[in-house]
This record gives structure tokens, sequence and C-alpha cells, in this order.
């Protein structure tokens, strides 16, 4: 992280540069980027960015459903639109106006701004960070738009100990934070959004009044108030007792964009179709989840034994996503809501994102595996491997420590670990879906066939990861897994650069691996947290070279949303 940082970008880019970027040219290696240059010149290979991202259309026959659902269909479909404005403006308040100018233009420049929903790329650059200027030179705040451009984490944290009475404020999850002459002041997200979110609210009450399905009805209404009050606990609770054809995620949830101490949630939606048959096959793995935050590896007293144990699964179809899902690299499932309470009292829900999921496997997984493992292990990575692996990896993100107290103290890991969180906690969920699987089979509630094809399909998608930025704090944990494993002898790099598994190591390492992660979790230990990723997050020549050989192939997909291209936005 950055100290200081540059003033957020103004208008200095004209309408002269943009053309110039729009006609700019790429070629070479698609996985590493150019210069960013000036705003000028732009990046001279901004179409080989662009297509890193494989143009995916998602097309889905909806007439199955009543004509009462796909009227609401239609409606939350307008209101994800609408978490694309806001989360745009989140990244940044100047984004709007960039993405008007580039528009004028077209061409390249505007498209690979609308991937990454702004000028800042959020693939890594050639010199290996991620967050580099593809249009001017300006520094992404590590703060994005959630705080001043200028602030430092010092100065916040000296300003917060100096104003205890504005704190709970100014580190909530639903303010942002601005300058009032030299104070601080947080203004609540149904403020700062007002001109999006009174219109979406709109949209989910429509979507409520044609609904017949009364779980939907009461969700929408609930969470069309929380867009007004910045209240979500109740619409949380209404949306973990979901069950319906439509299932609809909307509103601030991830962290992730707020570098400076994800404390800020980004606006986001997917508006999807439910898989009964398939939801139905998986959901027998809430009821183990007891057992498995008892068969943790560590103490008793660091368990969470008093989170709710509902958690309900679903398998859908995406029609639309918005907001901050489809910046960059895409979602492939997810684990909600994050508020502790409401884990508490239900537990949380898995949504595994069929059509996403297929796409990457097909695209992604298959080549990646053939030019980074060995034969023997490549040949026995599996689709069905991949799905069940996404899935106990959002399993993984309800087990562990959550709530915590600490020297009498109730504190969260999210707080106490500020913006190594997110980092530690998806490598944690990788390694736990993993021992966890394990489990299950030595219980007998898996079968023991899954184990020929479990270790080459966790490293396949190691890999995967790693081509979203191995330099970066988020892809140290991806790194940090690789070296582990190097280091217990569950991983051995052959003499032609491909990895094999050691698989009579692996189990014995991925436990100790998951011990140490879960401890510096217990113990809020944010220097602790550092030091471990300072150790075993750096990339290691073996590994760049493994992810060199990969540069021709697309990192990740572009969802084209076809169908929900096709609808008209319903008049309100």
């Amino acid at each position: 992280m950055k100290s200081s940082l540059k003033p957020s970008y103004v208008a200095a880019t004209t309408l002269l540069s943009i053309l110039l970027l729009a006609g700019c040219t790429g070629g070479g290696d698609t996985s590493s980027h150019g210069s960013s240059g000036d705003a000028a010149h732009g990046a001279s290979d901004i179409e080989a960015r662009v297509a890193q991202f494989a143009r995916t259309e998602m097309a889905l026959d909806l007439s199955g459903l009543p004509e009462s659902e796909r009227t609401a269909l239609g409606h939350l479909v307008a209101a994800g639109r609408l978490m694309d404005e806001i989360f745009l403006r989140q990244v940044s308040p100047d984004n709007p106006a960039m993405r008007d100018e580039l528009a004028a233009a077209g061409g390249p420049a505007y498209e690979y701004f609308l991937i990454n929903f702004g000028p800042w790329d959020r693939l890594p650059s050639a010199s290996g960070h991620e967050s580099e200027a593809f249009i001017g030179d300006t520094e992404r705040p590590a703060g994005a738009g959630y705080y001043p451009a200028d602030i430092t984490a010092e100065e916040f944290n000296a300003y917060v100990e100096a104003h205890p009475d504005q704190a709970d404020a100014l580190k909530n999850l639903f303010t942002l934070v601005r300058r009032d002459g030299d104070a601080l002041k947080a203004i609540p997200y149904s403020e700062a959004y007002a001109e999006h979110l009174e219109p979406a609210a709109a949209h989910l009450r429509a979507a409520a009044a044609a609904t017949t399905n009364a779980s939907l009805k009461k969700f929408l209404e609930s969470r069309a108030a929380a867009f007004m009050s910045d209240d979500y606990f109740q619409s949380d609770m209404d949306w973990m007792d979901l069950e319906s054809q439509v299932e609809v995620t909307i509103g601030p949830y991830e962290v992730y964009e707020d570098k400076l101490f994800a404390y800020k949630a980004a606006f986001e939606a997917f508006v999807t179709v439910d898989i009964p048959e398939e939801s139905a096959e998986l959901a027998r793995f809430k009821s183990l989840l007891p057992w498995l935050e008892r068969n943790l590896p560590i103490d008793d007293k660091y368990k969470n034994m008093n989170r709710g144990t509902d958690s309900p699964i679903r398998v859908v179809d995406v029609v639309f996503a918005g907001g901050d899902t489809k910046s960059g690299v895409q979602t492939i499932a997810f684990n909600l809501p994050n508020d502790e309470k409401v884990r508490e009292a239900k537990g949380s829900k898995k949504v595994l994102l069929r059509n996403h999921i297929n796409a990457k496997y097909e695209q992604l997984l298959v080549p990646i595996a053939q030019r980074t493992l060995t034969a023997e292990d490549a040949a026995r990575v599996d689709a069905g491997q991949f799905l069940s692996q996404v899935l106990h990896h959002e399993l993984s993100h309800g087990l562990g420590p959550g709530k915590l107290v600490l020297d009498g103290r109730e504190t969260e890991v999210r707080l106490e670990l500020k913006e190594l969180y997110s980092t530690l906690e998806e490598a944690k969920a990788d390694v736990m879906g993993i021992y966890n699987t394990l489990a299950l089979v030595e219980k007998g509630d898996m079968p023991q066939s899954v184990m020929e094809h479990l270790e080459p399909t966790f490293v396949a998608g190691l890999f995967r990861s790693a081509r979203f930025g191995v330099h970066e704090a988020h892809g140290q944990g991806t790194v940090a897994q690789f070296n582990y494993l190097l280091e217990k002898g569950a991983l051995v790099v052959d003499a032609d650069g491909k990895f094999g598994i050691v698989s009579e190591k692996f189990p014995g390492a991925m436990r100790d691996l998951l011990h140490e992660m879960l401890m510096l979790q217990a113990n809020g230990d944010y220097d602790g947290t550092k030091a471990f990723l300072d150790k075993y997050g750096k990339a290691s020549a073996e590994l760049i070279a493994a992810i060199d050989r990969l540069s021709d192939l697309p990192v990740d997909i572009r969802p084209i949303y076809v169908t929900a291209d096709a609808m008209e936005t319903p008049a309100l």
C-alpha cells in the first residue's frame, strides 16, 4: 500500500487523446501489459488487453418461467444496471465523465474501461503490479472513491483516534468519507447514491408487485427499504429465507475494492434463475456444517459453533450481473451475507453460478492444466470436481473464526486484519475446501472416487487464480499456497517445469497450512498475517515460468448477457 497518493483523475485527458487511445492497436504477448503511457498516447497494447477476456454469450431459455416472474426479472435487471452506475462511482467519482468522453469515440479503450470499471487495469502489468492506469498515469487511490483521494491510512487513523465519537460512522460499511474543512465526515450511501438507489428501490418494489412468490416479494420490499435506510439486517435475513425460481442478490456486500482498510462495501447484483435439481443434489452438505466446524484443525476454544446452520445452497444460471462482481475477473460463486449477526442467526447462503463455472472450465481450466501440470496429473482434472471445489470454497467462508473477543474487546476478523483480510480469507477458503473434502471422503459422506480428481483439479485452479496477479496483495494468498505445498514436498517441479503432485504428502500439508491460517484469524493477528504473506507470498521463478507458458490463453471470460440485453427496460 502506498502511503501517499496523487489526486484523482481530473479531466486532463482531452478528446484528442481519447481518439488516439481508441485507435491504438495491440500485439505480442496478450498476458503482459505495455507501458500505460501518458494521457497523450495511452496504452500501446489496448486491443491485446481487451483480448485477455474471452467474450462468452450467456443465453438462457426463460420460456418455462410464468409471465409474472419474467416481468419481475425485467425489473430486477433494470435495478441491476443501476448497481453498475453506483459501483462506477465507488471506484472513482470521476469515472462517469471519463466514460462519457470515451464512449463518444468508441474503440478498445472504451471497451477496456467498461471491463475494468475505470482507467486502472485489474490484471497485472508487465512490471507485475495491478491497478496501473491504462489511460493517463494517475495512480489508483487505495481507498477508491470511498475516501478523499489524497488521504493516507495514517491520517485517517489519527483523526479517528482524536474523534472517537465519529469512529463508527467513518468506519461504517455503508458510508463515504469526505473532507469538511479540516474535519472528516461520513455520508450515508442512501444520501450519496440517492440518484440511483431511489429508482433501483422502485424497480424492486415493482418486481415485488409482479411476482407471485411470497419469499421473493418479502425480500424485495425489505431490500428496497434498506436502500433508503442503510439498514440491511432485516433484508439480509429475508434473503436467507428466499426460495424462488428467480434468485436475486442485490446491494452493497464485498469490501475488496477498499484497499485502504476493507471497511466499505461495494454495490453489486446477481439476477439469476434457480436450477432446482442441482441445488437439491448439493443441499445435503449444509447438514454437515456443524461437523465440519468441529473438525477444524484448531482448538475448540477458537471454533465458532454459534453460527446458524440453515446455509441454503443454490445452483443458478446468471441472467445478468452488475456492479462490483462484473469488474475484471468474473465471479463463479459467492457466499453471503457477510454480516456476522445474520451468520450467527441463520448461517450463510452459497450460490454457484453454473453457466459461469462451465464457461471457465472449458475455456480456461483444461488448457491451463495441460500446460502447467505433468501429463499424468493433467489427465485427472475433472469438471465435476471443479464445481465441487467451488462449492466447498464457498462453504468454507462460513466456517472458522468470525467474531472475536480480544483483550475483552468485541471485534471481528475483518476489522483486525484490515486490508489483509480478503487475501487471507480467500486463501483460507481454498485450503479449507480441500481439507473438508478430504475429511468427508474419510468419513464416508463423499465417495472415494473423488480422490482421483481432487488434487490436480485444485492445483490447476490455483494456476487459474495466479494469472490474475501474483505480486499484488490479493495474489499473495494464491502464491502462498504454492510455496507452502512446495516447501512441504506436496508439489514438485520436473525438468520441464511442469508441476507434479505428491499425494502421500498433500493432505498433511493442507492440514498444516489451514491450521496456520485459522490461527492468524482466531488471534486477529495483523502482524502475523503480514509476516506469513511476506514469507510465502513471493512468486518463485518456477511459478512465473509456468504462468508465462499460458500467455496466449485468455485470462478470464467476459460474459455477454444476451438474454438480459434483449429485455426492454420496464416502465415504473
